[in-house]
């Protein structure tokens, strides 16, 4: 059985305080607003200041944007706060090649798009709001998750929780 220090090396404290910090914005937003806070629709509203294609220039877009610019601009200056605070002590590189970031921005970015949100955007808020295409959503994208995982680690013969 693989330890908890194995798993969480840096602690599991801030993984948790993150999450209930997420989840309690998340859940304020909605109830004193109505407003569900994703990601997806920050980028797309955000992009309508400067992009005027009709799908960028949507009422929905258009008409949020304002609320929506200042929601990321909290998020980074969260972000922000808590690498002066708390973050210089945890790693902040990757051995991971710029090409392959870059790459899965892209992916993931279109997946967004296509399934009308990210994941963590249908797992957090749509959950939240109670929203059964984002159940659907979830459920797929955990599903294809372990499928890839599993699928990978068969073809590049890791077994026993990643050990070769």
């Amino acid at each position: 059985m693989t330890s908890l220090l194995s798993l969480f090396p840096h602690g599991w404290q801030h993984y948790l305080l993150g999450g209930l910090l997420i989840g309690s914005g998340v859940a304020l937003l909605f109830v004193f607003t109505g407003r569900v806070g994703g990601m997806s629709s920050v980028f797309s509203s955000t992009w309508s200041f400067v992009v005027h294609r009709p799908f960028f220039q949507q009422a929905r877009f258009v008409g949020s944007r304002g609320w929506r610019l200042v929601y990321a601009l909290g998020l980074i200056l969260g972000a922000f706060v808590w690498w002066m605070t708390l973050g210089q002590q945890a790693p902040q590189a990757t051995g991971v090649p710029a090409w392959q970031l870059l790459l899965g921005g892209f992916v993931a970015g279109y997946g967004a798009r296509l399934g009308n949100g990210c994941t963590s955007g249908h797992g957090i808020c749509g959950l939240g709001s109670w929203q059964l295409p984002s159940l659907y959503a979830v459920l797929t994208f955990m599903a294809t998750a372990f499928i890839t995982a599993n699928g990978l680690a068969a073809l590049s013969g890791l077994s026993g929780g990643g050990q070769p």
